[in-house]
């Protein structure tokens, strides 16, 4: 049972989709960096119509510029180390909370004294102990750094240095909750570090790497990396650390909800799987600028640095230290991190939780569903329009994800998954209409009118597989004295005979909107009101009848021509033809490995037996009732009611002896109301009188060749005479050969 109802509904559309539908989900987990740039392109067009407004913070964000105009006054990078312990020496003095320097220093000064010394070889011994007895410059630089809160920043290494000085490099300690999160962060070989003296007297130390995207934009930023087994913090969040004077920095994973976040107390901050923050980017803002020269020279507002968090970094293009952001093509790493600080103190998270990528990947799922099963049932225009508000809901819901919730919410790869599928699937079905059409016409091509075959083929479904009872009208024509017309060719030339008189024949059933089942030989076999529907198949049989009829007069014209040009003798070609018009089966008849378009039923059997009845009753056409009755305009008499061979119940076969002109016709009119009378008296049993109308009928039937019938009347009536049919007999003849 479960093998018929996956036959019956289960097609092959659904199982390519399936499998489309299985690799498009793969493909999602794979994330090529293709369509990971196509997201985030995405997510930068939502940054850039709505980006983040810059709001007040609990205490000052603000970045200490080693701006050009700085470094004009005082001199190219690097500076001496006394001008930085003077510029500590000044923002501690502005009464700044926390400096983190977005710059390391991995090696010593040039112009320390100690250094200087090495250098004056050539002056005299005491004056070089002079110099070298100053206070080198990284002892001044330290000595200011621990007159305030400093935090170091530092670098990574792509590879690890041979001679490493002493491995513990970070100041903070990490407490982990929900798991080891060592696996999920991001890993160099080493840590550029900063001179010794420099980072003992730091009261923090963090990180400055900014790893970009696959495509060189910075959107995340890392607030912990792992080095080997030690976890470092970041420049802002250790600066974070240490404004709020905490000791620990806790990296918390969520296994139900498969969240991270970093806790700096009280600041909660989510990241991604990697424990990476979103930034939430506003435009660049210059007020949160301030040269350093301007701080070394005491000219800046007091309230612009009490209390700040201030990063040391630089504009200067010359320093290469120019990122590039969803919503500025160049701009400095520090304000990167200065923008990470601002974020978290107003709570201005952007966020890509694990649950909603899990959601993406339902819609997906649902949407490629949908689209196996609405493709087929609906067709390509309603599902294209399904599609296109599917897209457009998930645009509408991505959009208010991040303006009113501030979370990133993928609709490109479900709308491109449900695209690609809606494609797939409407290109299947078009190739399987196609080859359905083709099918239709291969099949249909030999026995309808090209018409009406294109018109199946543009809707199939007109063509029911398997069988189906429809009220049809059938038509058998055979050649009367085959055999002695077939005696006078060889078989080639017989073949060619043949085909010229089933071609014309062909062509006028086809004309007429007919269908030929088979040729058996000389006889043809057609129908009407199959696979296509029409209403007046009766009429359209008994025209094609008296049609082929003619047809066969313009072949004899050919034929005596061709006789007498080779000297032949002429046999003219006659047809008997045969019509009835019933209920029957028709579809496709036969094997799975082959079957034929046809019909079957004892409406077909009476029709086969009435074409062979069209010899014995003297008339070129025999229809039966059913078609006598749909199609009453033609010219028409009653023949016989007869019990052909095969059958137990009588049937009343009319001949068909014109079309409607002839049957307007007074003559006409006058034969056949005399014909109904004779017949009436020859069921009667009133021989004299029937027997008289059969005289007179036969004066009259000249123009409608009938003569036959009456000379079978005249048999019929003599026997009779004979032998009486008995007073309860009502007229009926019973056939002894088909």
């Amino acid at each position: 049972m479960l093998r018929r109802y996956v036959l019956r509904h289960i097609k092959a559309t659904h199982l390519v989709g399936l499998v489309i539908l299985a690799g498009l989900y793969g493909l999602r987990h794979w994330d090529p960096a293709p369509l990971e740039t196509l997201r985030l392109r995405v997510f930068d067009f939502y940054q850039n119509i709505e980006p983040r407004e810059r709001k007040p913070t609990p205490v000052p964000v603000v970045i200490i510029d080693l701006d050009e105009d700085s470094l004009a006054r005082y001199g190219q990078w690097p500076w001496p180390r006394t001008l930085l312990a003077k510029l500590v020496d000044q923002l501690v003095a502005y009464q700044v909370a926390v400096v983190g320097f977005d710059v390391f220093f991995s090696e010593y000064d040039r112009l320390s004294p100690t250094l200087i010394a090495d250098q004056l070889t050539a002056l005299d011994p005491d004056v070089v102990a002079q110099v070298r007895n100053l206070p080198a410059s990284e002892a001044v630089f330290a000595e200011s750094m621990r007159k305030g809160r400093v935090v170091l920043g530092q670098g990574t290494l792509e590879e690890k240095p041979a001679k490493q000085r002493d491995t513990r490099a970070v100041k903070a300690s990490f407490a982990e909750l929900g798991g080891d999160p060592r696996p999920r962060l991001t890993s160099f070989p080493a840590v550029l570090r900063n001179v010794k003296e420099l980072e003992d007297a730091a009261v923090g130390l963090g990180l400055v790497t900014l790893e970009p995207e696959v495509d060189g934009v910075v959107r995340r930023v890392n607030l912990a990396f792992r080095i080997e087994d030690t976890i470092y913090p970041t420049l802002a969040i250790e600066m974070l650390r240490v404004a709020s004077q905490q000791k620990s920095i806790v990296l918390k994973t969520d296994a139900k909800t498969n969240q991270q976040s970093v806790i700096v107390r009280p600041f909660k901050i989510p990241t991604d799987q990697k424990f990476r923050a979103w930034i939430h980017f506003r435009p660049r803002d210059e007020t949160m600028y301030i040269s350093a020269a301007d701080v070394l020279d005491g000219v800046v507002a007091p309230e612009r640095l009490q209390n700040a968090l201030a990063l040391v970094g630089t504009s200067a293009l010359g320093l290469k230290d120019i990122r590039t952001t969803p919503i500025d093509k160049y701009l400095p790493g520090v304000d990167v991190h200065a923008q990470l600080l601002e974020m978290i103190l107003t709570g201005s998270f952007l966020e890509r939780p694990g649950l909603v990528q899990n959601m993406e990947l339902t819609a997906v799922v649902v949407l490629g569903f949908l689209t196996i099963i609405l493709v087929p049932l609906l067709g390509a225009t309603y599902t294209l329009l399904f599609a296109v508000g599917s897209m457009a809901a998930m645009a509408g819901t991505s959009w208010y994800f991040y303006v009113e919730k501030q979370i990133l919410v993928d609709a490109v790869y479900p709308s491109i998954a449900g695209l690609l599928m809606y494609m797939s699937l409407t290109y299947m079905n078009y190739i399987r209409e196609e080859a359905q059409k083709k099918q239709v016409r291969d099949a249909f091509s030999m026995y309808m009118s090209p018409a009406l075959v294109e018109q199946l083929a543009e809707d199939p479904k007109q063509l029911k597989l398997g069988g189906e009872m429809r009220d049809m009208t059938l038509l058998f024509c055979d050649i009367r004295g085959f055999t002695a017309i077939s005696e006078q060719f060889d078989p080639g030339e017989l073949t060619s005979f043949i085909n010229r008189f089933l071609t014309p024949m062909t062509d006028v059933i086809l004309d007429r909107q007919g269908t030929i089942d088979k040729y058996m030989g000389d006889c043809i076999m057609a129908f009407w009101n199959a696979p296509l529907d029409d209403a007046d198949h009766a009429r359209h049989g008994c025209a094609s009848a008296l049609a082929m009829l003619e047809a066969c007069a313009k072949l004899n014209e050919e034929v005596k021509a061709e006789a007498k040009e080779n000297n032949r003798k002429y046999i003219p070609v006659r047809v008997g033809l045969g019509l009835n018009s019933d209920t029957v089966c028709v579809g496709n008849m036969g094997s799975e490995q082959r079957f034929d378009y046809s019909v079957l039923g004892d409406g077909v059997n009476l029709a086969a037996r009435l074409e062979g009845q069209s010899k014995t009753y003297g008339v070129d056409v025999v229809i039966g009732e059913g078609t006598k009755i749909a199609a009453p305009e033609f010219a028409i008499i009653e023949l016989d009611l007869i019990q052909v061979k095969g059958k137990t119940k009588p049937a009343r076969i009319f001949g068909l002896l014109g079309g409607t002109d002839m049957a307007q016709s007074d003559d006409f009119i006058r034969f056949a109301e005399r014909h109904a009378i004779m017949l009436e008296d020859y069921r009667a049993q009133r021989w004299d009188e029937a027997e008289a109308g059969v005289a007179e009928c036969r004066d009259m039937c000249q123009p409608y060749k009938a003569e036959g019938l009456y000379g079978l009347f005249d048999e019929r009536i003599a026997a009779h005479r004979a032998d009486p049919p008995g007073a309860d007999w009502e007229g009926l003849f019973i056939a002894t050969s088909k």
